[in-house]
């Protein structure tokens, strides 16, 4: 399985041109106040997303404009540069681009690059994907990677794995904010639209009925709604019926374990019904998962007694995808272990937000006493304002 090594960024909103490197795990939690710009990296795997569907364009456009997204814009800074290294058991890659500010206030690629280490071979493969357009050309046929590859120039060109697909179709952005009465979330959905849970859980209910109605995927749903029951005990299972009026839609539905009433969408608390988007998307099967699950602050709403079940479920997760939390959650962060902390703070003397990740070892006198809670309160170890 290919895994995030590390990011290096660089001129991309509140990271300056010099640049920040941040190391991942299979879980890697940060924090920070307000303004540091722990949701600004949440922003650049968006952006990642966006290259890989082709709408970096619009990515861009959805942020205001590339002098938005450029480090106090292009007259400070001229260039977003960034590398993202994976590795394997057979494979260790590099992928590196740089995006230029350009007329008509967009991006255009000044350079874009793929580099390859096979085990066994002593030569790496790299691809220069070259300069001047607009969008990733990691999309193109014939780019790679194999984890079993034998050979270092194999003549069939499909391997067992695909570039594109795990650095940038794998990356996936949750942000479950949105629980208004017209939110997404709350409404009605395509029965069929259950090839991957969407970022605002939009088809969530479309999720849940694939799941509970295969045969190989129901112990996932069973779990899911047993997860959701610990925390909420007049939840007794979702009723999921498409519509009488519509067989091709569905509606979100529960069922009260005392009265048997069934009750809409619009009867779930904002809490409830965003650890109910988190439970399914952690505890789905593990063929169905993205492999790297970006949250951000998806303590939102919960009751602080949820925080310890949403930490275990992100540790279930894990086991099978990396994890990628940002959080302002004392609780939840007191859940992971300190090398899996990553504190991000503003520097207001340079203008920047710097990425600290923590050492275990330097702390260990601190944690005798302390929790890691504790230990941000007191500033000890940064992200406070």
């Amino acid at each position: 399985m290919l895994k995030f090594d590390r990011i290096t960024l660089s001129g991309f909103k509140s990271i300056d041109s010099e640049g920040q490197t941040v190391d991942f795990g299979d879980i890697t939690v940060f924090i920070g106040a307000n303004g540091a710009g722990k949701s600004n990296l949440v922003s650049f795997f968006d952006m990642i997303f966006s290259m890989a569907i082709i709408r970096l364009e619009l990515y861009t456009n959805l942020y205001g404009s590339a002098t938005s997204i450029l480090h106090y814009g292009p007259e400070k800074t001229k260039l977003i540069a960034a590398e993202l290294s994976f590795s394997g058991d057979k494979a260790r890659g590099y992928y590196r681009f740089k995006l230029a500010h350009a007329a008509g206030d967009i991006f255009i690629f000044d350079d874009e690059e793929l580099e390859i280490h096979y085990s066994g071979f002593s030569q790496p493969k790299i691809i220069n994907l070259g300069a001047g357009h607009k969008e990733s050309k990691l999309i193109e046929p014939g780019l790679f990677i194999s984890e079993t590859i034998t050979e270092p120039e194999p003549k069939d060109p499909v391997n067992d794995r695909v570039v594109c697909n795990f650095l940038l179709e794998n990356c996936s952005v949750y942000q479950f904010n949105d629980t208004t009465l017209g939110a997404k979330i709350r409404n009605k959905c395509d029965i069929s639209d259950d090839t991957f849970m969407y970022g605002n859980a939009g088809n969530l209910v479309a999720i849940l009925y694939a799941m509970k109605n295969n045969e190989k995927t129901n112990k996932y749903y069973n779990r899911i709604v047993s997860r959701i029951n610990a925390v909420f005990p007049q939840f007794e299972d979702f009723v999921l019926e498409p519509s009488k009026h519509n067989p091709n839609q569905i509606i979100l539905k529960w069922k009260d374990k005392e009265s048997q009433y069934t009750f809409g969408s619009h009867q779930i608390s904002d809490g409830t019904l965003r650890f109910m988007a988190l439970a399914t998307l952690l505890l789905q099967p593990p063929e169905w998962l993205p492999k790297v699950i970006i949250i951000d602050e998806p303590e939102l709403g919960l009751h602080p007694t949820a925080i310890s079940d949403l930490a275990g479920m992100v540790k279930s997760a894990s086991r099978h995808v990396q994890v990628i939390l940002a959080t302002q959650s004392p609780r939840l962060v007191d859940e992971f272990e300190p090398n899996q902390i990553v504190v991000v703070d503003y520097n207001d003397k340079l203008k920047r937000s710097e990425f600290n990740k923590l050492n275990e070892s330097d702390l260990a006198e601190w944690l005798d006493r302390y929790t890691l809670s504790e230990l941000w309160d007191k500033n000890v170890i940064g992200g406070n304002p």
